[in-house]
């Protein structure tokens, strides 16, 4: 009797409590506690997994002084068995929305410096017009691109950078772009000269920084390297807005650098304020980031529209209508402005 193909027996035998079991399997290491978590004894989790394994007709885990290890077809089974089970999820999420009255669900993902009012206004027509729930996260790029590639999220908006995700699997949409602005305590803004900054006097002052490691960040330090001056050392690195303007609130010797459109969302609650002054350099372009899809959701495109419809619209793009250089214009040795 013939053993039936790969294909014919994934296709016959493989159940979800398959693509389950591989996983508790890879984030357990042990059948033990792989059976603790599905409520069933020991041996039955073992024959669970035998019973995978002749699916595909080889070992997917082999045993290891660390536990059970994925062989590389069973790293492949782990890869598309992750991909199958969120694929579920979502379809799940559309059903129930679909049950509820609406058209469908996304999750969408958005760095902390994306303009809250405009993500509200883009989430609110995207129901209004078309029906469609919403799930929000807020993370830095780099997190929310993992989750992107990892199916956990239908899109994201962030930055476009180099030495990012491999280009075959994702593609950027420009959105808009975003100029920096100094912020701070009301009575510290007040006190700050209106021509060009002094750039050693910013140094002595008690920073909040995002991240050396992100754009933001790097491009502060390179900022004070171009003015031939030390980079501060923050007193705390963060991208919470929340924990920057709590700060703020209550020392007026703090001062940080985000985008000019956050900055004025900030300033409308009295909390902060904006220095009368620009710098010579410009933010990476804030993008609509998507997964390259065979067919895109329908859902994923309203979005799309409604977002370069806001965009549109100018009330985010702000040319800068006043900068004031460093002092030396000549760009330092490595300049990370000039990479």
């Amino acid at each position: 009797m013939s053993i039936p193909a790969l294909p014919s027996r994934l296709a016959a035998r493989l159940k979800v409590r398959h693509l389950n079991l591989l996983l508790a399997v890879r984030r357990h290491g042990t059948l033990t506690r792989v059976a603790m978590e599905m409520g069933v004894s020991q041996p039955a989790a073992t024959k669970a997994l035998a019973e995978v394994e002749d699916i595909f007709g080889a070992p997917l885990f082999t045993r290891s002084r660390h536990g059970l290890e994925p062989t590389p077809l069973g790293q492949l089974a782990l890869v598309r068995a992750r991909h199958m089970l969120q694929d579920l999820d979502q379809w799940t999420r559309e059903v129930d929305a679909l049950r509820s009255g609406h058209s469908a669900h996304l999750n969408i993902g958005a760095i902390p410096f994306v303009s809250g009012p405009m993500l509200a206004r883009a989430v609110a027509l995207l129901h209004q017009r078309h029906g469609v729930t919403v799930t929000l996260h807020r993370a830095t790029t780099d997190q929310l691109l993992e989750l992107l590639l990892r199916r956990d999220l239908d899109c994201v908006i962030g930055r476009a950078a180099g030495g990012g995700p491999d280009p075959r699997a994702i593609w950027h949409e420009m959105l808009y772009r975003q100029w920096p602005a100094l912020i701070g305590h009301p009575r510290l803004v007040r006190r700050l000269p209106h021509g060009p900054p002094d750039w050693s006097e910013l140094a002595s002052m008690r920073w909040i920084l995002p991240s050396p490691a992100t754009p933001i960040g790097g491009m502060i330090a390179g900022l004070f390297v171009r003015a031939q001056v030390q980079p501060p050392t923050p007193m705390i690195e963060t991208y919470s807005l929340d924990v920057i303007e709590s700060l703020i609130t209550g020392d007026d010797r703090l001062v940080s650098i985000v985008p000019e459109d956050i900055a004025r969302d900030m300033a409308l609650h009295g909390r902060v304020a904006m220095a009368p002054w620009r710098f010579d350099w410009e933010l990476p372009p804030m993008s609509l980031i998507r997964r390259v899809r065979e067919v895109p959701l329908r859902a994923e495109t309203h979005f799309a529209r409604i977002l370069r419809e806001l965009c549109a619209d100018g009330g985010i793009q702000t040319p800068p209508v006043q900068q004031y250089p460093t002092r030396d214009a000549r760009p330092a040795p490595h300049d990370p402005l000039q990479t």
